[in-house]
């Protein structure tokens, strides 16, 4: 199987972003999507495990007009499984949920995951009801969902296959609410 360089691929999907809101999971996500450049419409969440997905589908039914792309592990999404099931049934077709697998909890000291023990996150959003549900190996992969992540046919799953390395951190903003009131401010709105 390929395996995919995290920060690569990561930067090469942030690059087709256009004008998409991004949630990033606990830890590694957060630090990709900080690497790859902070942005005023990047909300990392900090604490929450579980949660990320839930955050993108509330964004993604409260701001319809634009795309929204939730990076987080398969650590997490095992952990917010529940999520899949209100996401397929909500239907919004502007939310990209991608997943970064490699198998592992990496914020807890890189235990293997269920995924690494036949847990097929990929199959689970297809009979939840996602639109589109695929495993991404390779640079190809990348590029088919930076050409379909704007076109309003979600929810699309998208789960890319990545290595356990780890990565330097590039920590983004711990402040909550300086990530929120920033967030805010980039949707049009006052800050709370």
């Amino acid at each position: 199987m390929s395996i995919l360089n995290r920060r690569d691929a990561v930067a090469r999907l942030l690059k087709g972003r256009k004008e998409a809101l991004v949630v990033t999971g606990l830890g590694a996500p957060s630090y990709d999507v900080m690497a790859a450049g902070d942005h005023d419409s990047n909300f990392y969440l900090w604490g929450a495990m579980g949660g990320a997905a839930m955050v993108g589908l509330g964004l993604a039914l409260s701001q319809p007009g634009r795309t929204v792309l939730v990076l987080t592990g398969d650590g997490e999404q095992l952990m917010g499984m529940g999520g899949f099931a209100t996401i397929g049934v909500a239907k919004p077709d502007n939310l990209v949920l991608i997943v970064l697998n490699n198998e592992h909890f990496g914020e807890t000291g890189m235990q293997p995951s269920h995924t690494g023990q036949g847990v097929d996150l990929v199959a689970v959003a297809k009979a939840c009801g996602f639109t589109s549900s695929e495993r991404i190996l390779d640079e190809t992969g990348i590029e088919k969902l930076c050409a379909s992540m704007h076109l309003r046919d979600g929810p699309i799953y998208a789960e890319m296959v990545i290595g356990t390395d780890e990565p330097e951190r590039v920590l983004p903003p711990r402040d909550g609410v300086f990530i929120k009131n920033r967030f805010r401010k980039s949707l049009g709105l006052a800050s709370i």
